[in-house]
């Protein structure tokens, strides 16, 4: 059988070249991605969110409030931020921000295909990891997305840059970024960082403070320069590196930027510490507003003084350590463990540290090391200090081997410490957090604008504002309006008065009483001037006698107190009654200004974000003869009562102190030395302090003039310093008695009493 031959052979093509086949696989993955991208668009971009937000940008402004001259002194919201037209923000911040974020801002038209490219390489080639995002990207992402690096998410971003390109201009878009973007510790755009970071503002930031601040945004929360300056620093110099390299800055700007010790503000910084006064302008707000107060923008401008309130505060700050320091050491706040390891200590001591409220004055510290010759510890900020000598002289009984658990230093012990500085150098003691509180307010007699107001020892501690809160027994203050009231009924400085024992017949079985002087002394006849300048007890005691205590309470009425506060007994002479320091202050503002009962004004103006006014105090007064509530001839011879307890009195030490003859005022100590006053004046100024506990219990053997006078003589040394001495003239109404002293120039209608108290039978 024949087999048939065989199909002619068909040779096979050749192979296809293999950068063909690269190419058309490259061809359809590009058409297979475009096709993919198109769809991805077509299906997101109707879900795209309108673009209200930035095109109508309601910024988020915290509510802030300022003293009377401007400085801020403390923000309320979720959201520090300044806002700040782009007119308003340097050229060299735009510049710093724009070099190292996206040089090409100006060029691309919301995504730039060079950055995009450039991040591909360098990603690609193991070089330095890049970001491709432009500034409107960022402003796309901030306003409408997550940071949460998705396909999607980056695809949307994209989208929303180019349609914010087609709405807004280039200024426009980098106002936006410049307000908006967050830049650590709660501050939002550079205006707010440049107060948090440097304490002044944008436009006041030399080259290097803006180039600082230009490279938080990759990363705020942990490369700011409070948190971590070393990282901070190199992000610094990139954006200065990129700021040279694209002739932003020459070279000398350059060399001198890098140069330059930036002095980075610490938390603990503030440039007015007015707590008390900031929440009560926040409650103030918040009554009126509502939760909007926080972010709509409200400016609230208050009365104070900047330097005034920061004189108040450091005076009675020093008070109170001083008072502190006479009593014993309590002991440290807690213990900690340490680990014995050096090589662990640094970390588990700032971890340790972390949950307690550093002080600018009281610093934390963590003790290492304690022995009766020294002590090492560790402050929160990672500084170590050594504490020798007189810096442990108080604390050695917690230094001995003796010493009981509660009692002990030793470590990992937590202590609280003080720096002295002097001209051999810093040194640091040992110290403690007062229980003690004492609160200062000062106002302008002719406004009754306060001045300053301190409302306790620290406000993060104890949130009880003692000034306007805070009713106690005035004590010996109040004597002075019961004199008042007696100059009115013919008892004159010249008129002797008994300071004798004196038994006054308890009511209904009642136990007798028997008041007594601080002294335990009688002087028998003394004058109404010398009385008030010793404070007898005896002698107020009587002239209320002679009064009858509803006529003195009506009397006290005028001047501000509230009359149902106040006994309507004998007690009523020894400041039994209860008021505020700040009630007591306008009180003593009427004899400063010639007899007006003015109303304390602390908030002056509530402003909205474009400055409509909200709310505006009435203007002072006009302080005409009819509008008195005390005659002018009372109030300068009562005045001259109390310049006299400032010359010769219990509180001879103001005059002494201050070097200045217009001063006025009177101490205040009650029983047992639980309340601890000085109220007084100069005529441009009334200030009252006040000390003691929350808990009334005594402050041992003090006194209004050991504890509250130096406090207010510190604060008034700084408010008066250049202020001229302002003596009041002699008004018509008064004249020189035969003894010299004053009285009136027409008797009161039951004449003048020359002799007082002698004939009184025990009653």
């Amino acid at each position: 059988m024949t087999q048939a031959p065989p199909p002619p052979h068909t040779p096979s093509p050749p192979p296809r070249p293999l950068w063909r086949t690269a190419l058309w696989t490259l061809a359809a993955m590009a058409l297979a991605g475009a096709l993919a991208l198109g769809i991805a668009v077509a299906w997101l971009y109707p879900g795209l969110p309108e673009l209200d937000k930035v095109t109508r940008y309601q910024p988020q402004q915290a509510l802030q409030v300022f003293t009377s001259d401007g400085v801020e002194i403390a923000q309320f919201g979720s959201e520090r931020r300044e806002f700040l037209p782009i007119a308003q923000i340097p050229q060299q911040m735009q510049d710093a921000v724009l070099a190292i974020e996206d040089a090409r801002f100006r060029d691309h038209s919301g995504i730039d295909p060079i950055g995009v490219l450039r991040a591909m390489v360098a990603n690609l080639t193991g070089g330095r990891r890049q970001g491709a995002s432009t500034i409107t990207q960022q402003v796309a992402r901030t306003f409408f997305l997550s940071n949460r690096k998705t396909a999607e998410r980056k695809l949307k971003e994209a989208m929303l840059a180019l349609k914010i390109e087609r709405s807004l201009s280039k200024d426009e878009i980098l106002e936006l970024y410049m307000n908006q973007i967050y830049l650590g510790h709660r501050a939002y755009g550079f205006g707010a960082a440049a107060q948090v970071y440097f304490g002044k503002p944008l436009a006041a930031l030399t080259l290097a403070e803006s180039a600082m601040l230009a490279g938080l945004p990759q990363n705020p929360a942990f490369a700011n320069p409070i948190t971590n300056l070393e990282r901070a620093s190199r992000r610094q110099q990139l954006v200065l590196g990129r700021m040279r390299s694209l002739d932003m800055i020459t070279q000398a700007e350059f060399d001198a930027a890098t140069a330059q010790k930036l002095a980075i503000r610490s938390p603990l910084q503030v440039p007015v510490h007015a707590e008390y006064v900031a929440e009560m302008a926040r409650q103030a707000v918040f009554e009126r507003y509502g939760q909007q107060a926080y972010s709509q923008g409200i400016k609230v401008t208050t009365s104070l003084i900047a330097a005034d309130q920061q004189a108040a505060y450091a005076a009675l700050r020093r008070g109170v350590l001083a008072y502190d320091r006479k009593q014993a050491y309590r002991g440290p706040e807690d213990t900690e463990d340490l680990p014995s390891d050096p090589a662990e200590e640094d970390a588990a001591a700032a971890l340790a540290l972390k949950d307690y409220n550093d002080d600018e004055d009281l610093r934390v510290a963590i003790v290492l090391l304690a022995s009766p010759q020294a002590i090492v510890a560790r402050l929160a900020t990672g500084e170590t200090l050594q504490i020798k000598g007189d810096g442990l002289r108080w604390v050695q009984n917690a230094l001995s081997a003796k010493a009981s658990p509660q009692l002990a230093i030793h470590r990992g012990a937590i202590i609280r410490v003080q720096r002295q500085d002097s001209k051999t150098g810093p040194s640091w003691s040992v110290s403690q957090w007062p229980e003690v509180q004492s609160a200062l307010v000062a106002l302008t007699p002719a406004t009754g604008r306060v001045r300053a107001l301190v409302g306790g020892f620290d406000f993060s501690e104890q949130q009880f504002n003692h000034v306007t809160q805070g009713w106690r027994q005035p004590g010996s203050s109040f004597k002075p309006f019961i004199y008042s009231a007696a100059l009115d009924q013919g008892v004159m400085p010249s008129t002797e008065v008994n300071d004798g024992p004196l038994t006054i017949a308890g009511a209904a079985g009642a136990p007798d009483w028997t008041p007594q002087n601080d002294d335990g002394q009688f002087l028998g006849a003394i004058s109404l001037r010398q009385a008030l300048a010793k404070s007898r007890n005896l002698v107020s005691v009587r002239l209320v006698q002679m009064l009858g205590a509803q006529n003195a309470r009506t009397w006290a009425g005028r001047f501000g107190f509230d009359i149902d506060k106040q006994p309507d007994n004998l007690t009523l002479a020894l400041g039994a009654g209860s008021t505020t320091p700040l009630q007591l202050a306008s009180a003593y503002a009427v004899f400063a200004n010639g007899g007006y009962l003015l109303p304390p004004v602390v908030i002056e103006r509530i402003t909205d974000a474009q400055g409509k006014v909200l709310f505006e105090a009435p203007p002072p007064a006009a302080l005409a003869d009819t509008e008195r509530v005390v005659p002018e001839r009372n109030v300068f011879i009562t005045n001259s009562l109390l310049q006299e307890v400032t010359r010769s009195g219990t509180a001879a030490k103001a005059q002494a102190t201050l070097k200045r003859p217009d001063l006025y005022g009177k101490t205040g100590t009650t029983n047992d030395a639980f309340d601890a006053w000085f109220a007084g004046f100069q005529p441009n100024l009334a200030a009252v302090v006040w000390t003691g506990y929350d808990k009334p219990r005594s402050l041992g053997r003090e006194s209004g003039s050991s504890v509250s006078l130096p406090i207010w003589i510190d604060y008034m040394g700084h408010a008066l310093k250049g202020v001229a001495v302002a003596n009041a003239p002699a008004p018509d109404s008064v004249m020189h008695d035969a003894l010299n002293d004053w009285t009136f120039t027409q008797p009161p209608e039951n004449g003048e009493l020359i002799r007082f108290g002698f004939d009184q039978p025990t009653q």
